[in-house]
């Protein structure tokens, strides 16, 4: 091999070195922590799978996302806390922990405002995502894309559910958000705050008579086995939304950045599809494991929940929730 040769199968191989993933020069990939509250065999958890073996496949093993499920590093507000802070790099919280950062967050999560997951949809993806997003991020999140979780219906180990005087005196077990709060005290609930991964000994014990939740958490986390009755009261619509704390983001490359917004949204599409697969038999399966299941009017619930809209309003800003009722009302005339 002559001179000329030699000096250029050198350059290949320099181009070529340049071209593949840094961590096959050497490099250490980078690892970021992927902190959720849904069990292992939730579609949440499914999700969060794909989107960390695609991400690690389309950035040649650049990028190797752990998971944790389950509340593994704390409970839902000390994820967000964390995700802010950079503890943990990604998870999965609600409109109900972000409020904590920005009040607009507040004025999603109204009572009986969906009527279906299509409306959600159009809403949460479009309008919502443009007006949140910005306002996340000087919080120091960025939100990749909505997920899902359902929404909420209400168990309990005293009666059945078909109208609103039956949910009055219940000792109800909210998490720490105002707006679920509000909407079962409208109902003449007794409100108690307990931490999720407290819950299951809580109802066991009769600590309370019962809780709401969206039906994939009540059969994953088998409340059927303590609770007798299930209502499908459907009165507020929760969403996961996959974000990662600003950090984390400032460390990927903007192709990478792509990379974890695409693979996101094909993320949370498995998810979406998996809830709603899944609830009729979920339903069915809690039914045959002793759950008595009522489908009340709504109607009549709907028509209480004036004081907890204030209630919201006074929270969440009135200026918030006139704003998100008008992008939910645009969006059912389209």
């Amino acid at each position: 091999m002559n001179r000329r040769e030699l000096l250029g199968t050198a350059a290949g191989a320099a181009a070529a070195t340049l071209a593949m993933p840094y961590v096959a020069r050497g490099a250490a990939p980078l690892t970021l922590r992927f902190a959720h509250f849904a069990q292992e065999d939730h579609p949440a958890n499914i999700a969060a799978k794909q989107f960390a073996a695609r991400v690690a496949e389309r950035t040649g093993n650049a990028i190797r996302i752990m998971i944790f499920p389950n509340n593994q590093l704390g409970g839902p507000p000390e994820q967000a806390q964390q995700i802010k802070l950079g503890t943990i790099d990604m998870g999965l919280p609600t409109q109900g922990q972000l409020d904590k950062y920005d009040k607009a967050f507040g004025a999603v999560m109204l009572p009986f405002i969906f009527d279906s997951r299509p409306l959600v949809f159009r809403v949460l993806d479009g309008p919502a995502m443009d007006w949140l997003g910005p306002l996340a991020e000087k919080q120091g999140f960025i939100l990749l894309r909505n997920w899902d979780y359902g929404f909420r219906n209400v168990t309990n180990s005293v009666r059945p559910i078909k109208a609103p005087e039956d949910v009055k005196g219940l000792k109800l077990r909210t998490p720490p958000e105002l707006q679920i709060q509000a909407s079962m005290e409208a109902l003449g609930a007794v409100v108690q705050a307990i931490a999720f991964p407290e819950l299951y000994l809580a109802l066991a014990q009769k600590v309370v008579d019962g809780e709401e939740n969206p039906i994939a958490v009540i059969y994953y986390n088998k409340f059927y086995e303590v609770q007798k009755h299930l209502a499908m009261t459907r009165h507020i619509y929760n969403n996961m939304i996959h974000t990662i704390g600003v950090n984390a983001w400032m460390k990927l490359t903007p192709e990478q950045q792509t990379i974890f917004r695409e693979e996101s949204a094909a993320a949370g599409d498995l998810m979406r599809k998996l809830m709603a697969e899944g609830e009729a038999d979920q339903i069915t399966k809690l039914e045959a494991a002793g759950l008595e299941t009522t489908q009340p009017d709504l109607a009549p619930f709907r028509a209480l929940m004036e004081p907890a809209y204030q209630r919201i309003a006074d929270y969440a800003g009135a200026d918030n929730v006139k704003k998100f009722r008008d992008m939910v009302d645009e969006a059912r005339k389209g």
